[in-house]
């Protein structure tokens, strides 16, 4: 199983009146992480939209344990939770550079058509994702 770990600075522009991140970074620092995901894996998100395909979150849960603040750096840890041949689950934990976890969670994509946002079986029309999603997912 393979997992991405990316490092983030907290720049000022993401936190508060406190110093504290806002909550809707996180969902932006685990794009940066599920981005690298892929690109560890060999594979290329824009190529995949050039190919007229999209991959949208059809569901996101994230449980905040510690606060990040601005100044501090965070790494985004990131792998294959799940895969089913049509969805595929993130996993994600962000922790601060002593260990503390900051947050967790999960995010469920689909792969649909550009042009009609039809869901399509990930295994049919993208074999060489199938093959990295099924030999990099988490084993249970």
């Amino acid at each position: 199983m393979k997992i991405s770990k990316t490092t983030v600075d907290v720049r000022y522009a993401e936190t508060d009146q406190m110093g504290v991140v806002h909550h809707s970074n996180y969902f932006v620092w685990c794009e940066i992480g599920r981005t690298e995901l892929i690109r560890l894996l060999g594979f290329d998100y824009s190529q995949l939209e050039k190919d007229g395909v999209l991959a949208p979150v059809i569901h996101f849960d994230l449980s905040y344990k510690v606060a990040a603040r601005y100044g501090e750096s965070v790494t985004i840890s990131t792998w294959i939770e799940d895969y089913d041949g049509l969805r595929v689950y993130y996993g994600y934990e962000i922790t601060k550079e002593n260990g503390d976890v900051c947050a967790y969670g999960t995010s469920t994509h689909v792969c649909v058509h550009k042009d009609t946002f039809r869901p399509f079986s990930i295994k049919k029309r993208l074999p060489e994702w199938h093959k990295a999603y099924e030999e990099n997912k988490r084993k249970k």
